[in-house]
């Protein structure tokens, strides 16, 4: 790569924005699936294709069943990155991915027996894929990002999220219109599209690092000094892998495995808790019904088919750029007064949305007109999806890696996965018997459990944020001498905000990017 002019290749392809746009691109995947299966839901050929109508519980069971292979694949992927390291891994799921997505393809090309359970299996088989990326992604990324940037790196790849979900739907919209909801490339098109994802990843992996925090932890030394240097320079290796060492040496002592995590009174149990029940709340904010269901919620608000249809890539958009605040705002306000009042600020726009649903869907008996409804609340809907993006898409996935040792940081980032993936197959199983049974008041649910998410968040989640690793983890050893799980009481509240730092402060151990450009 000589021929490579030297301003690019240490300016806009340093090994800071490599890491940035690969980890961006690999978290895009999981937004493209929610995205890719909205519409191809409601295609005639893809229902006949798999032998149900378009009210069967069938159609969420095939959506629902691919968190359930993410969460097996998180498990299966935190092992091999403990054993093998973060880049082996992820190269892994994104094989793993593209396979599933294969077999999604070819459900019933060409046949009519059997193409069901194909699709069931390639839901399955990609499941297993992105539950390994989402699980290995955030560690990967946070392991080597400092404790000021942290925030703000994975924020900025779940906005890449975002971006995955708009380009997923915009896909299905243009096949759709295009070619007719009867036609099997209306559907078929947006699912092979999606192996532009994994085969771009596969052909870019080999420039990455491995982080160096994963070669300490293994003993291997010699290669942790040359990925220091490799990412860092050399003048600053030494200092750098000093820091790291001495890191190790004070977390090595305490070996870790899933038992110490999942029991009550194990060691990392109460981090575990806050780990389970960030992603438990995420799924209570409703977003991941709205981002799968876009255009029946929008349904539901009194609009038509094709006006739900296009108002829904409208939300996606404005998502996408709503999501940049997320990123300005994560590393200077905190993760947990961005959860905390993004979840009492859905609850009103939830209940908001149910008195809106309601008038809508009985405008005619009361005589109001059904145009002011829509726009009103479809202008909430978007500010909702706003919200949810700011305070609760990053935030859930980043603690866990913040709070746990490196002996335990892949299990941790696991367990996130695995919740995640029943919590969301729950609410995506169960989301349209709600659309079927409770219509509009299904909008109240979502306002009562996003009050819970707020209320537990604010008793029992510490602010990571601005702190070091170590730090962290000083909180759940305190909570314990200290006999209480309360925010407010552990430290006197300590851990409440942001902590506050001196001019200079960042200079110093993890507030140090560890990838710096040389």
């Amino acid at each position: 790569m000589s021929w490579v002019p030297s301003v690019f290749k240490d300016g806009l392809m340093n090994k800071k924005n490599e890491v940035v746009l690969f980890s961006a691109t690999a978290i895009a995947l999981y937004g493209y699936d929610q995205g890719m299966m909205s519409l191809i839901n409601t295609n005639y050929d893809y229902l006949e294709t798999m032998g149900i109508d378009g009210e069967n519980p069938l159609v969420g069971i095939i959506v629902s069943v691919y968190y359930l292979g993410c969460a097996v694949g998180a498990i299966f992927a935190s092992l091999l990155a403990d054993k093998a390291g973060r880049k082996p891994s992820i190269f892994a799921c994104l094989a793993v991915t593209a396979l599933g997505n294969l077999f999604m393809f070819v459900a019933g090309l060409g046949y009519d027996k059997g193409a069901r359970t194909m699709m069931f299996m390639g839901r399955i088989i990609m499941g297993l894929g992105v539950g390994g990326i989402d699980a290995t992604i955030p560690v990967y990324s946070s392991e080597l990002n400092s404790e000021g940037g942290r925030g703000a790196a994975l924020a900025k790849e779940f906005q890449s999220n975002i971006f995955g979900l708009n380009m997923a739907f915009a896909i299905n919209l243009a096949v759709t219109n295009g070619l007719g909801k009867e036609n099997q490339w209306a559907w078929r098109i947006p699912i092979i599209a999606m192996q532009v994802y994994p085969v771009l990843l596969l052909s870019f992996i080999y420039r990455l690092p491995e982080t160096p925090r994963w070669f300490i932890f293994n003993d291997r030394h010699e290669d942790a000094k040359k990925a220091l240097t490799d990412i860092y320079g050399e003048d600053d290796m030494k200092e750098k892998y000093d820091e790291l060492v001495k890191a190790h040496e004070e977390e090595s002592s305490h070996s870790v495995g899933y038992n110490d995590m999942i029991w009550p009174g194990s060691k990392q149990f109460h981090p575990t808790m806050v780990t389970v029940m960030g992603q438990v709340n995420q799924a209570l904010t409703g977003y991941g019904a709205v981002s799968v269901y876009g255009p029946q919620i929008f349904e539901l608000l009194g609009l038509g088919v094709s006006d739900a249809e296009y108002l829904t890539q409208g939300n996606y958009i404005s998502y996408f750029f709503l999501m940049t605040l997320s990123w300005l705002l994560i590393d200077r306000v905190g993760r947990r007064i961005l959860m905390v009042s993004g979840a009492f600020s859905l609850a009103a726009c939830f209940a908001i949305l149910t008195l809106l649903g309601g008038l809508a869907q009985n405008c005619e008996d009361l005589g109001i007109p059904d145009l002011p409804l829509a726009v009103v609340g479809s202008i909430i809907l978007y500010i909702a999806t706003g919200i949810f993006g700011i305070g609760w898409l990053p935030e859930v996935w980043l603690i866990p890696t913040e709070i746990f040792p490196s002996t335990s940081r892949a299990q941790g980032s696991a367990i996130s996965v695995v919740i995640w993936g029943l919590a969301n197959f729950a609410v995506t199983l169960l989301t349209p018997i709600g659309f079927n049974n409770l219509n509009y008041w299904l909008f109240l649910v979502f306002a009562f459990t996003n009050l819970f998410a707020a209320w537990w968040t604010w008793a029992y989640c510490p602010e990571t944020g601005g702190r070091a690793f170590e730090e962290n983890q000083q909180f759940f050893e305190d909570a314990k001498e200290q006999n209480t799980w309360l925010v407010t009481r552990v430290n006197r509240g300590e851990f409440r905000g942001m902590p506050e730092r001196e001019k200079g402060d960042d200079e110093d151990g993890e507030s140090q990017p560890l990838l710096g450009s040389r």
